[in-house]
């Protein structure tokens, strides 16, 4: 009776610790959680406040060009898009710093450091007289344009100051979804990521474009200079409570060896020892139960991690290990998933580009409208009109996790994916698109019946804030695509490429930046709907022009999403966004 009893012991023990083992990962997961939204709330606030700072010349850019250094319209425009470009341009290379070599807090730090540079050399472009041309009234055709040494200065500044944003802006949502484990963690931190960069940006747009065009340049430029120095100071003060992921070294590397080892290995054939298939060269025996062998995906890449044999005794040859000519199946397979992922980020580009366009139109398109509110006197700054998108994206961004998500689970009895998603900012940048064109052609009838053609930039008799629908449209697409997108490369890249994964989301508006100055360019050459004088351009059809573009590039984004195969699949919600309750 004593072994039996002792069995029944054991039998009613084992549960009982087993729960007791579940209830102290679910501690420990709950602790871990907490403790990550604590580190995320320094990198939010830091976050925030860099994009304050960085408002202060970004947003305005157009108007600060035009207005303080006598740049022409299409000139100042094309400038805007180059350093719009640049910013999200950097990113990528600091976070190639960051995964090779420096870690996302170094990267981070340096470059906050950088901007606060850049933002001290704009204070001094609108405080010294000598670092500006001679101020000239608008509409005026004596302006004395900047001389060497002041263009010298503000691009000096320019690139500073694109640099310091661009080196935090991407990094620091990398290392807030790093604090998390869960996937529904990281997710929910880019939905608010996006939010307080929206957020950061309604008050530069709003409240320091006021300050410019109001009370004075040199204010808003120490506003902003406040701001950088206390997000700095805000970011350093949460070090000791950071998750700090240790570089693992050039990626890049990685994936060129790949390339280089199945090239060299395209004659091997499988070799099989003691009658077992035991092939390609894996990281570790945990890493071979998890992978196998290589997927039928891009199978040529798939040499590269084939082990060499000896063809005379088919035995292994020498020692296996990592090299030019010999690669796990991990590294293979991270090289497959860039390569699955890269036409749709590259439909991405088109996607930054229609917005970049619509941006730059908004800002001209509201120089020669009535910005009057009301009856009253007060004109709304011409670059402060894009802030309803920036509002609209704020508040979509902050809704997906809590309404729009569970309603659409509610609705259709599936989740949202990430890639419904970037679909529908496609679709609303044809949206908009077409809106733009329709409020252009009223507004240049309105011109013609009014006869003002013969004077210079005459404002049409037609309130700018029509252009809110349009605006409105398309901040709802951005605020529905841009943190799924973000989330989305986070998990599908490769762990190694981490920060490189963010930042990819920056470089294909860069490239989208890059676009929409050719296009503006292109269409400034070939036709005369883009002259100095709006009133005698034809805007309307450049907008038209982009709507079909755009709706070309949604079906090339169709095809990409349709054949793509997601590669997150420890469990089944990791694919899509789904709020955790």
């Amino acid at each position: 009776m004593e072994p039996y009893s002792k069995s029944l012991e054991l039998q009613y023990e084992q549960p009982s610790q087993m729960e007791s083992n579940g209830d102290t990962k679910l501690n420990l997961n709950c602790s871990n959680a907490k403790k990550g939204w604590i580190s995320a709330i320094f990198i939010l606030g830091a976050s925030f406040g860099l994009n304050i700072s960085s408002g202060a010349w970004y947003t305005n850019l157009i108007v600060f060009l035009i207005s303080v250094f006598n740049i022409k319209n299409i000139p100042a425009a094309q400038i805007n898009n180059i350093f719009s470009g640049l910013i999200c341009f950097f990113p990528l290379i600091a976070a190639i710093f960051a995964d090779s070599a420096f870690g996302n807090y170094s990267v981070t730090l340096i470059s906050s450091i950088i901007s606060l540079l850049g933002v001290i050399m704009f204070t001094l472009l609108v405080t010294l007289k000598s670092m500006r041309p001679p101020h000239c009234a608008l509409n005026s055709t004596t302006c004395i344009p900047p001389t060497t040494f002041q263009y010298t200065f503000l691009y000096i500044a320019l690139t500073l100051a694109s640099l310091g944003l661009g080196g935090t802006r991407f990094i620091l949502g990398t290392m807030g979804a790093d604090q998390f484990d869960k996937p529904q963690h990281q997710a929910t931190f880019f939905n608010w990521f996006i939010c307080s960069l929206y957020v950061g940006w309604i008050i530069a747009y709003t409240l320091l474009i006021y300050i410019q065009t109001s009370i004075s340049w040199a204010l808003s430029f120490a506003i902003a200079l406040a701001a950088n120095l206390l997000a700095a100071l805000l970011f350093v003060a949460g070090s000791r409570m950071y998750r700090k992921i240790p570089p693992q070294g050039s990626p890049f590397i990685s994936i060129a060896r790949v390339f280089v080892a199945a090239f060299r290995n395209a004659k091997n054939q499988k070799s099989v020892v003691d009658g077992e298939d035991d092939s390609y060269f894996h990281e570790s025996d945990e890493s071979k139960l998890a992978y196998g062998a290589p997927t039928n995906t891009l199978r040529f890449l798939n040499k590269a991690a084939m082990i060499k044999r000896n063809d005379d005794n088919h035995e292994l040859r020498g020692t296996i290990s990592k090299s030019w000519s010999q690669c796990t199946v991990e590294e293979v397979e991270d090289v497959k998933k860039l390569i699955k992922i890269m036409p749709l980020w590259t439909s991405s580009m088109l996607l930054s580009g229609a917005i970049g366009v619509i941006l730059s139109f908004t800002v001209l398109m509201a120089l020669v409208m009535d910005r009057r509110v009301g009856t009253s006197n007060f004109k709304i700054p011409a670059g402060t009109f894009t802030v309803i998108t920036l509002i609209v994206t704020a508040i979509t961004s902050s809704m997906l996790d809590r309404f729009i998500y569970p309603a659409y689970k509610k609705v259709t009895g599936r989740n949202l994916t990430f890639l419904q998603c970037i679909g529908v900012g496609h679709v609303s940048n044809i949206l908009a698109s077409i809106g733009f064109a329709l409020i252009e052609r009223r507004r240049l009838e309105l011109v013609r019946a009014q006869q003002l053609m013969d004077q210079p930039n005459a404002v049409a008799p037609l309130s700018a804030l029509w252009m809110a629908f349009p605006l409105a449209i398309l901040g709802v697409g951005e605020g529905s695509f841009f943190s799924p997108e973000v989330a989305f490369y986070y998990q599908e890249y490769p762990k190694s490429l981490r920060s490189t994964s963010t930042a990819m989301v920056s470089l294909h508006i860069a490239a989208g930046y890059y676009l929409s100055s050719a296009f503006i360019d292109i269409v400034g050459r070939t036709s005369s709907w883009l002259p100095n004088d709006l009133n005698h351009g034809r805007v309307d059809y450049a907008a038209w022009v982009l709507a079909v573009v755009a709706a070309a590039n949604f079906g090339y984004f169709l095809v990409c999403a349709k054949f793509y195969k997601y590669n997150h699949r420890s469990s089944p919600g990791e694919n899509v966004v789904v709020p955790e309750k």
